[in-house]
Protein backbone atom coordinates (compact mmCIF):
# COMPACT_ATOMS: atom_id res chain seq x y z
CA UNK A 1 0.00 0.00 0.00
CA UNK A 2 1.40 3.51 -1.23
CA UNK A 3 0.40 6.87 -0.01
CA UNK A 4 1.43 9.37 -2.43
CA UNK A 5 2.37 12.88 -1.63
CA UNK A 6 -0.13 15.68 -2.08
CA UNK A 7 -3.46 13.12 -2.04
CA UNK A 8 -5.54 13.88 1.18
CA UNK A 9 -4.86 11.62 4.15
CA UNK A 10 -6.27 8.48 3.90
CA UNK A 11 -6.28 7.87 0.35
CA UNK A 12 -3.80 5.32 -1.05
CA UNK A 13 -3.55 3.34 -4.10
CA UNK A 14 -2.83 -0.97 -3.49
CA UNK A 15 -0.73 -2.35 -6.59
CA UNK A 16 0.58 -5.85 -7.39
CA UNK A 17 3.84 -6.55 -5.77
CA UNK A 18 6.28 -6.65 -9.14
CA UNK A 19 4.37 -3.10 -10.43
CA UNK A 20 6.78 -0.54 -10.41
CA UNK A 21 4.15 1.71 -11.90
CA UNK A 22 0.90 2.86 -11.28
CA UNK A 23 -1.28 5.93 -12.98
CA UNK A 24 -3.21 8.93 -11.16
CA UNK A 25 -4.91 12.03 -13.00
CA UNK A 26 -3.04 10.69 -15.61
CA UNK A 27 0.54 11.39 -14.32
CA UNK A 28 2.84 8.19 -14.62
CA UNK A 29 4.73 7.96 -11.24
CA UNK A 30 7.15 5.54 -10.11
CA UNK A 31 6.78 4.32 -6.73
CA UNK A 32 9.14 2.13 -6.16
CA UNK A 33 12.21 0.85 -7.99
CA UNK A 34 14.30 -1.73 -8.75
CA UNK A 35 17.68 -2.03 -6.86
CA UNK A 36 20.59 -3.67 -7.96
CA UNK A 37 23.73 -5.40 -7.38
CA UNK A 38 26.78 -4.12 -7.88
CA UNK A 39 29.58 -7.21 -9.34
CA UNK A 40 32.54 -5.60 -10.64
CA UNK A 41 30.72 -4.24 -13.82
CA UNK A 42 27.70 -2.91 -14.88
CA UNK A 43 25.04 -5.36 -17.20
CA UNK A 44 22.89 -4.20 -20.05
CA UNK A 45 19.68 -3.89 -17.82
CA UNK A 46 21.16 -1.77 -15.17
CA UNK A 47 22.80 0.35 -18.31
CA UNK A 48 19.48 0.63 -19.85
CA UNK A 49 18.02 1.43 -16.40
CA UNK A 50 19.95 4.34 -15.63
CA UNK A 51 19.89 5.63 -18.92
CA UNK A 52 15.96 5.54 -18.78
CA UNK A 53 15.57 6.87 -15.43
CA UNK A 54 18.93 9.68 -14.46
CA UNK A 55 19.46 7.13 -11.65
CA UNK A 56 20.77 3.34 -10.38
CA UNK A 57 20.57 1.97 -6.64
CA UNK A 58 23.06 -0.56 -5.90
CA UNK A 59 22.50 -2.37 -2.67
CA UNK A 60 25.33 -3.62 -0.17
CA UNK A 61 27.91 -1.41 -2.18
CA UNK A 62 30.32 -1.78 0.69
CA UNK A 63 31.09 -3.01 4.04
CA UNK A 64 30.39 -1.84 7.45
CA UNK A 65 33.88 -1.87 7.76
CA UNK A 66 33.90 0.69 5.24
CA UNK A 67 31.52 2.89 6.38
CA UNK A 68 33.27 2.86 9.95
CA UNK A 69 36.27 3.68 8.34
CA UNK A 70 35.28 6.82 6.45
CA UNK A 71 33.07 8.07 9.40
CA UNK A 72 35.86 8.07 12.20
CA UNK A 73 38.22 9.67 9.01
CA UNK A 74 36.19 12.68 8.54
CA UNK A 75 35.46 12.96 12.55
CA UNK A 76 38.99 13.42 12.82
CA UNK A 77 38.92 16.09 9.90
CA UNK A 78 36.12 17.79 11.27
CA UNK A 79 37.74 17.93 14.71
CA UNK A 80 40.71 19.62 12.76
CA UNK A 81 39.11 22.22 10.70
CA UNK A 82 36.95 23.22 13.68
CA UNK A 83 40.41 23.54 15.70
CA UNK A 84 42.00 25.79 12.64
CA UNK A 85 38.63 27.59 12.20
CA UNK A 86 38.94 26.68 8.68
CA UNK A 87 36.54 28.50 6.35
CA UNK A 88 37.61 27.30 2.79
CA UNK A 89 39.02 24.29 0.79
CA UNK A 90 40.02 25.59 -2.29
CA UNK A 91 37.68 28.26 -2.37
CA UNK A 92 34.59 26.28 -1.33
CA UNK A 93 32.99 27.42 1.73
CA UNK A 94 32.89 24.84 4.44
CA UNK A 95 29.61 24.59 5.95
CA UNK A 96 29.14 24.74 9.98
CA UNK A 97 26.15 23.91 12.40
CA UNK A 98 25.48 22.57 15.58
CA UNK A 99 24.19 18.74 16.40
CA UNK A 100 22.18 17.28 18.93
CA UNK A 101 24.09 18.02 21.84
CA UNK A 102 25.18 21.78 21.14
CA UNK A 103 28.26 20.79 19.19
CA UNK A 104 30.28 22.43 16.62
CA UNK A 105 29.93 20.09 13.80
CA UNK A 106 31.06 20.56 9.52
CA UNK A 107 28.04 19.62 7.93
CA UNK A 108 28.80 20.53 4.00
CA UNK A 109 32.71 19.00 3.31
CA UNK A 110 34.73 19.83 0.30
CA UNK A 111 37.71 18.05 -1.34
CA UNK A 112 36.98 15.21 1.46
CA UNK A 113 39.07 13.23 -0.39
CA UNK A 114 42.64 15.31 0.13
CA UNK A 115 41.82 15.12 3.51
CA UNK A 116 41.21 12.14 4.41
CA UNK A 117 43.10 8.67 3.84
CA UNK A 118 39.88 6.58 4.28
CA UNK A 119 37.98 8.70 1.64
CA UNK A 120 41.16 8.59 -0.78
CA UNK A 121 41.02 4.58 -0.74
CA UNK A 122 37.52 4.62 -0.92
CA UNK A 123 37.54 6.47 -4.21
CA UNK A 124 40.76 4.43 -5.32
CA UNK A 125 38.94 1.53 -5.19
CA UNK A 126 37.94 -0.16 -9.17
CA UNK A 127 34.55 -0.01 -8.36
CA UNK A 128 33.93 3.26 -9.24
CA UNK A 129 36.04 3.32 -12.69
CA UNK A 130 33.28 0.68 -13.93
CA UNK A 131 31.17 3.24 -13.35
CA UNK A 132 32.54 5.52 -16.24
CA UNK A 133 30.27 2.92 -19.05
CA UNK A 134 27.31 5.75 -17.78
CA UNK A 135 29.46 8.22 -19.41
CA UNK A 136 30.34 10.00 -23.12
CA UNK A 137 34.47 8.47 -23.18
CA UNK A 138 37.14 10.47 -21.39
CA UNK A 139 35.19 10.82 -18.41
CA UNK A 140 36.74 11.19 -15.16
CA UNK A 141 36.48 10.99 -11.02
CA UNK A 142 36.51 14.87 -10.18
CA UNK A 143 38.98 14.38 -7.05
CA UNK A 144 40.52 17.72 -7.14
CA UNK A 145 38.02 19.99 -9.27
CA UNK A 146 34.61 20.96 -8.68
CA UNK A 147 33.71 20.64 -5.04
CA UNK A 148 35.86 17.02 -4.90
CA UNK A 149 34.39 14.80 -2.80
CA UNK A 150 31.50 16.12 -0.68
CA UNK A 151 30.42 14.70 2.47
CA UNK A 152 27.08 15.79 3.56
CA UNK A 153 25.87 15.81 7.25
CA UNK A 154 21.99 16.53 7.66
CA UNK A 155 20.49 17.07 10.96
CA UNK A 156 17.83 18.26 12.27
CA UNK A 157 18.46 20.28 15.32
CA UNK A 158 18.10 24.24 16.57
CA UNK A 159 20.97 25.15 15.84
CA UNK A 160 21.59 22.88 12.14
CA UNK A 161 22.30 25.15 9.08
CA UNK A 162 22.30 22.20 6.66
CA UNK A 163 19.03 19.71 7.49
CA UNK A 164 17.20 19.73 3.53
CA UNK A 165 17.73 20.81 0.44
CA UNK A 166 15.37 22.64 -2.12
CA UNK A 167 15.12 21.06 -5.62
CA UNK A 168 17.73 21.41 -7.87
CA UNK A 169 19.47 19.76 -10.68
CA UNK A 170 23.99 19.58 -9.96
CA UNK A 171 24.08 20.46 -14.24
CA UNK A 172 23.14 24.19 -13.33
CA UNK A 173 26.73 25.10 -11.85
CA UNK A 174 28.40 24.65 -15.60
CA UNK A 175 25.89 27.74 -16.29
CA UNK A 176 27.62 29.87 -13.20
CA UNK A 177 31.17 28.45 -14.56
CA UNK A 178 30.07 30.29 -18.46
CA UNK A 179 30.31 27.04 -19.80
CA UNK A 180 27.61 24.46 -21.47
CA UNK A 181 25.93 21.83 -19.67
CA UNK A 182 27.95 18.75 -19.39
CA UNK A 183 27.50 15.24 -18.69
CA UNK A 184 27.53 14.35 -15.06
CA UNK A 185 27.08 11.75 -12.71
CA UNK A 186 27.20 12.23 -8.73
CA UNK A 187 28.11 8.96 -7.03
CA UNK A 188 26.41 8.86 -3.53
CA UNK A 189 27.75 6.62 -0.79
CA UNK A 190 25.76 6.59 2.30
CA UNK A 191 26.87 6.20 5.41
CA UNK A 192 23.49 5.71 7.40
CA UNK A 193 20.26 4.38 6.78
CA UNK A 194 18.28 6.64 5.17
CA UNK A 195 14.19 6.18 4.20
CA UNK A 196 11.38 8.52 4.56
CA UNK A 197 11.94 9.15 8.38
CA UNK A 198 15.59 10.85 7.40
CA UNK A 199 13.65 13.22 4.90
CA UNK A 200 15.81 11.54 2.24
CA UNK A 201 16.66 11.98 -1.38
CA UNK A 202 13.92 12.87 -3.68
CA UNK A 203 14.06 12.45 -7.58
CA UNK A 204 12.06 13.48 -10.70
CA UNK A 205 13.19 10.33 -12.85
CA UNK A 206 13.62 10.97 -16.02
CA UNK A 207 14.17 14.47 -15.92
CA UNK A 208 18.00 13.94 -17.11
CA UNK A 209 17.00 14.46 -20.67
CA UNK A 210 14.82 16.97 -19.86
CA UNK A 211 15.28 20.72 -21.98
CA UNK A 212 17.79 23.23 -21.35
CA UNK A 213 14.90 25.70 -20.44
CA UNK A 214 12.98 22.80 -18.18
CA UNK A 215 17.18 22.18 -16.93
CA UNK A 216 16.88 25.75 -15.42
CA UNK A 217 13.69 26.50 -15.41
CA UNK A 218 11.26 23.83 -14.18
CA UNK A 219 11.63 24.70 -10.66
CA UNK A 220 12.72 27.09 -8.19
CA UNK A 221 16.62 26.46 -7.28
CA UNK A 222 16.85 25.82 -3.66
CA UNK A 223 13.35 27.92 -2.85
CA UNK A 224 10.88 25.02 -3.74
CA UNK A 225 11.12 22.30 -1.58
CA UNK A 226 7.64 20.76 -1.92
CA UNK A 227 6.63 17.50 -2.63
CA UNK A 228 6.03 16.13 -6.50
CA UNK A 229 4.00 13.90 -7.60
CA UNK A 230 6.55 12.42 -9.51
CA UNK A 231 9.18 12.20 -7.02
CA UNK A 232 10.62 8.81 -6.02
CA UNK A 233 11.73 8.50 -2.70
CA UNK A 234 15.51 6.48 -2.67
CA UNK A 235 15.39 4.70 0.58
CA UNK A 236 18.98 2.93 1.28
CA UNK A 237 21.47 1.71 3.77
CA UNK A 238 24.66 2.62 5.12
CA UNK A 239 26.85 0.64 2.16
CA UNK A 240 24.84 1.63 -0.75
CA UNK A 241 26.20 3.28 -3.56
CA UNK A 242 23.12 5.33 -5.41
CA UNK A 243 24.24 7.16 -8.43
CA UNK A 244 22.36 9.88 -10.47
CA UNK A 245 22.52 11.76 -13.57
CA UNK A 246 23.64 14.93 -12.43
CA UNK A 247 21.05 17.13 -14.94
CA UNK A 248 18.29 15.33 -13.15
CA UNK A 249 16.06 17.36 -10.97
CA UNK A 250 15.95 16.06 -7.13
CA UNK A 251 15.86 17.30 -3.32
CA UNK A 252 16.04 15.87 -0.18
CA UNK A 253 13.43 16.76 2.52
CA UNK A 254 13.55 17.58 5.95
CA UNK A 255 13.35 14.80 8.51
CA UNK A 256 10.13 14.72 10.70
CA UNK A 257 12.68 13.56 13.08
CA UNK A 258 15.14 16.03 15.60
CA UNK A 259 18.09 15.11 16.67
CA UNK A 260 19.90 12.00 16.11
CA UNK A 261 17.48 9.62 14.82
CA UNK A 262 17.18 12.64 11.77
CA UNK A 263 21.05 12.26 10.97
CA UNK A 264 21.81 11.73 7.19
CA UNK A 265 25.42 10.99 6.39
CA UNK A 266 25.70 10.69 2.37
CA UNK A 267 29.57 11.36 0.34
CA UNK A 268 29.04 12.36 -2.95
CA UNK A 269 31.99 11.72 -6.16
CA UNK A 270 31.72 13.51 -9.28
CA UNK A 271 32.41 12.08 -12.46
CA UNK A 272 33.04 14.70 -14.96
CA UNK A 273 34.08 15.10 -18.65
CA UNK A 274 36.24 18.11 -20.80
CA UNK A 275 38.83 19.84 -19.77
CA UNK A 276 40.67 19.33 -16.42
CA UNK A 277 40.51 22.31 -14.41
CA UNK A 278 41.64 21.53 -10.85
CA UNK A 279 41.45 24.01 -7.89
CA UNK A 280 43.89 25.45 -5.25
CA UNK A 281 44.10 26.79 -2.10
CA UNK A 282 44.16 30.09 -4.31
CA UNK A 283 41.23 29.18 -6.39
CA UNK A 284 38.27 31.97 -6.26
CA UNK A 285 34.89 31.21 -5.01
CA UNK A 286 32.51 30.56 -7.70
CA UNK A 287 29.36 32.53 -7.28
CA UNK A 288 26.73 29.97 -6.45
CA UNK A 289 28.92 28.88 -3.74
CA UNK A 290 28.12 32.90 -2.13
CA UNK A 291 24.94 31.37 -1.67
CA UNK A 292 25.56 27.79 -0.08
CA UNK A 293 25.74 29.30 3.99
CA UNK A 294 21.55 29.71 2.79
CA UNK A 295 21.05 26.75 1.56
CA UNK A 296 19.28 23.81 3.58
CA UNK A 297 19.34 26.15 6.87
CA UNK A 298 16.96 27.59 8.86
CA UNK A 299 17.94 31.25 7.73
CA UNK A 300 17.18 30.01 4.10
CA UNK A 301 13.89 28.88 5.48
CA UNK A 302 12.95 31.78 6.62
CA UNK A 303 14.04 33.70 3.60
CA UNK A 304 11.40 31.86 0.88
CA UNK A 305 8.73 33.84 1.47
CA UNK A 306 10.36 36.32 0.85
CA UNK A 307 11.72 35.27 -2.36
CA UNK A 308 8.71 33.64 -3.48
CA UNK A 309 6.80 37.49 -3.28
CA UNK A 310 9.69 38.77 -5.00
CA UNK A 311 9.60 35.84 -7.76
Amino acid sequence: MVLLPKQKPGISVSFPKNQTKITFNSLTIMATYKKFKFEGTLTKDQIDFFNKNGFIHFENYASRETVNDIIESTESVQAQWIANKVQKINGVPIKYGVDENGKTIVQRFAFTNQYSKAVERFTAAPGLEALKVLMPAGSRLGLNEKDGVVFNHYVNTEGSNFFHMGWHTDSARDIFYGKKVAPMLNIGFYLDDSGADKGGLRILPGTHKQSLWDLLFRKKYYLNNFADDSEVLVEAKAGDLVIHDGRIWHRVAASPLTGAPSRRRVMYIPMIVGKYQPKHEKSATPLYLHLLPLVGSKKHKNLIPVFRKAA
